[in-house]
């Protein structure tokens, strides 16, 4: 996949396109890490990049469960939000039994059923808002299915971020050159495909 989406056609072509980038980002950021590196947190963020891949896992999966409820709530934003705040607090952290393999193919799973829905979903149709969510607003009824793809693509771009710093922390490699060693482009003067380091 290239480093930018392809030129578009319409609204819902972009709308794809972006998020799919954006998804992408995550097997750059992950490309050639042991699942020990992966569940490091070598910033002072208490971040690891396979925390980061299951949030944005478990993110578009809530998101999505809406998208495909609408105009009705989701059976999950009916519960309680002490529940809800529960299930939240392993989501940011790779377990100790967990692999980058598997969390990465939970991820495409989930890649897959977000960009179905982007394709197939009435960008118009409302989304009904949780209420008792705390950082929801309560002056608003519903988002469109519109808006909740743009949030997609928000929060894939900002952990995506936070993701770059970790793996630039882990061993100094950035996201261009983890594309190029990845996709395998030609080295040139000004990019060199990242390949792990030799052993000593």
């Amino acid at each position: 996949m290239p480093a930018m989406p392809p030129p578009i056609a319409d609204e819902r072509a972009g709308l794809k396109e972006y998020v799919a980038a954006q998804q992408y980002a995550f097997h750059a950021i992950a490309f050639g890490l042991t699942d020990e590196q992966a569940r490091s947190a070598p910033s002072v963020s208490a971040l690891s990049i396979g925390g980061l891949i299951k949030h944005v896992t478990n993110c578009q999966r809530g998101w999505m469960e809406r998208v495909a409820a609408a105009p009705e709530l989701t059976e999950s934003d009916k519960r309680p939000m002490t529940d809800q705040a529960a299930d939240y607090q392993d989501e940011f952290v790779m377990g100790e039994d967990e692999t980058l393999a598997g969390i990465l193919a939970e991820f495409d799973k989930q890649n897959a059923e977000t960009l179905r829905l982007i394709e197939a979903a009435d960008l118009g149709a409302a989304v009904p808002i949780p209420q008792h969510v705390p950082w929801f607003p309560k002056d608003v009824a519903a988002w469109s299915v519109r808006w909740v793809i743009f949030h997609m693509i928000e929060e894939l771009a900002r952990h995506a971020g936070q993701g770059d710093i970790v793996r630039e922390t882990i061993d100094g490699a950035t996201l261009y050159e983890l594309l190029a060693g990845l996709e395998g482009w030609p080295e040139t003067d000004w990019l060199k495909p990242w390949k792990p380091a030799e052993a000593s």
